[in-house]
């Protein structure tokens, strides 16, 4: 399984927000911009939270079960797979919908004047740091379920389980 690369999450946040900010002006310019949901920075923050709890859990499993303490529940490899899978794509799409409600943020910074953009703004800010919070909790969770590196297999470097 390959690890998810900073340089690709910006990527696509960078080419989802411009394409977001040119489709808010476009969309602006015929009609009128649809707003942002509130309910975007807080699923995006629960799934952050999911992410990280499961990094945490998996973290701690992992440690006891390296310490061998009695009665030690292991980790499954295809369970911690699973999750490492979840995060990635996680953190995929959170870049997607970060960049995309970053573009419509910076468009709607020209009109503040207006109470209601205003707080579309408010929204679409809060809903780029819960992006950036699922992205660093995937990140986390990546890193908690990397295999220690094993010199025997001649590996390069450590990877990641699965």
């Amino acid at each position: 399984m390959k690890e998810l690369r900073i340089r690709v999450l910006a990527g696509v946040f960078v080419v989802a927000g411009v394409l977001s900010w040119a489709g808010a002006r476009l969309w602006n310019a015929v009609g009128t911009l649809p707003s942002v949901p509130v309910a975007a920075p807080i699923v995006l923050a629960l799934i952050a939270v999911v992410l990280l709890s499961t990094a945490l859990s998996l973290r701690a499993r992992l440690k006891a079960q390296r310490e061998r303490r009695p009665g030690a529940k292991g980790v499954d490899p295809l369970m911690a797979a699973r999750a490492v899978v979840f995060g990635q794509a996680s953190a995929l799409v959170a870049a997607l919908v970060a960049g995309m409600y970053g573009g419509t943020g910076v468009f709607l910074l020209e009109l503040l004047d207006l109470p209601t953009r205003r707080d579309q703004a408010l929204y679409a800010a809060f809903s780029v740091v819960a992006g950036i919070a699922v992205i660093a909790a995937a990140m986390f969770l990546e890193r908690v379920c990397k295999l220690p590196e094993d010199d025997d297999n001649n590996h390069s470097g450590a990877e990641p389980v699965a």
